[in-house]
């Protein structure tokens, strides 16, 4: 395995970001863009209107190789991941004992490998997770996080766009498919995915030839309102949390189970898997609390761990994450709701700094495209 050293950690487009302006913060131990001269907001109504680049190299990326790496998949992935085919991606879940959600993860199926992408955050708990388990499937666990970059490019306009530079075009893939293209003498891999509720792509490309990826990329937006502009970690949550998307850490932990946070689509229910007799028994029981969207009276911004009550002022639940909506001009939220208050239309209250704000449950995601 790779390993770095240094405290905080650098993706190997860290000129890129401080030559376009980026407002630096520390994001699970990396230096990461929050936003860019333009805003938080402006990012993340570009990237809903036209097209945006993310710099999303800090996620883990970790290969599977070895005759028992499906088997190892299988066992440890709430996804049936045996009936993937070569060029496919998934979305999955890790699992403790207990059910409660180690991370959640995309998993690609190569010819010979298969490569999982985890968050930034877990990246070390998820490797010792699958060399915990690799010597009893014959499986070996590679992490190519640092030997590797990874640009997401997201937007209505992306694909088109990507079509017209890239060897070959993305809109030829399929959602959660992926390809491995050529240009000159650099190899890279092209997946239709993304995590911003807009169409787009996000492509792994080996760090020597990032820099130059990204500047070839861009250029589209040099000289264009509309062009391909960048967009750091502030736009990419507000756009995921528009879109309804989990987040590790708030709506998803190691004490919160996939049916409790709605993710119940992501379980396989005919193989075994670590933490599966434990999901099946909630889901069979019904989970005590469930995942809802909240929209917030008002303009003030409810954040995670704010309680949620009923009409009588009783607890029955919290915030996991909240926003102003740039898109929809509206205060949004998700969090945890006994589940008797789950139905769409369900008027609560939600405690902001000691106030009692009128919301009402609404159905997720909050915006599509």
């Amino acid at each position: 395995m790779n390993q770095q050293t240094e405290a905080i950690l650098k993706t190997c487009l860290s000129d890129y970001h401080w030559q376009h302006g980026a407002k630096i913060v520390d994001f699970a131990g990396w230096e990461m863009p929050l936003h860019y001269s333009a805003g938080i907001v402006a990012e993340h109504l570009h990237t809903r209107r036209s097209m945006s680049i993310f710099d999303v190299s800090h996620m883990g990326r970790i290969k599977i190789s070895g005759k028992g790496a499906q088997s190892l998949l299988d066992h440890v992935c709430t996804r049936a991941i045996g009936s993937f085919t070569p060029g496919r991606s998934g979305y999955s879940l890790l699992c403790n004992e207990h059910g409660g959600v180690l991370d959640d993860v995309v998993i690609s199926r190569f010819d010979r490998h298969w490569l999982m992408v985890c968050n930034a955050s877990n990246r070390e708990k998820v490797i010792q997770w699958l060399t915990q388990h690799a010597a009893t499937f014959d499986a070996k666990i590679d992490d190519e996080t640092f030997s590797t970059a990874m640009i997401s490019v997201q937007g209505p306009q992306a694909v088109e766009y990507l079509d017209s530079v890239l060897p070959e075009p993305p809109s030829a893939i399929r959602r959660y498919h992926f390809q491995v293209q050529n240009y000159l003498i650099a190899s890279f891999t092209v997946f239709r995915t993304g995590y911003t509720g807009e169409d787009g792509v996000e492509i792994i490309c080996g760090k020597n030839v990032a820099q130059m990826a990204v500047g070839f990329l861009a250029k589209s937006g040099e000289d264009k309102p509309d062009g391909l502009k960048p967009a750091g970690l502030g736009a990419r949550d507000t756009l995921r949390l528009e879109a309804g998307m989990p987040l590790y850490g708030h709506e998803l932990t190691e004490s919160i189970d996939p049916i409790s946070a709605g993710l119940d689509w992501a379980v396989a229910r005919d193989k075994p898997f670590i933490g599966s007799e434990a999901i099946e028994t909630i889901r069979l029981r019904c989970p005590a609390r469930l995942r809802v969207g909240l929209e917030i009276a008002g303009k003030r911004i409810a954040r995670q761990g704010a309680t949620i009550k009923n009409e009588s002022g009783d607890e029955i639940g919290e915030v996991t994450s909240g926003t102003l909506s740039p898109s929809l001009q509206k205060v949004i939220a998700m969090g945890y709701v006994q589940r008797e208050y789950v139905t769409v239309g369900t008027h609560v209250l939600v405690d902001i700094r000691g106030e009692a704000i009128s919301a009402s449950v609404v159905a997720l995601p909050f915006y599509r495209r």
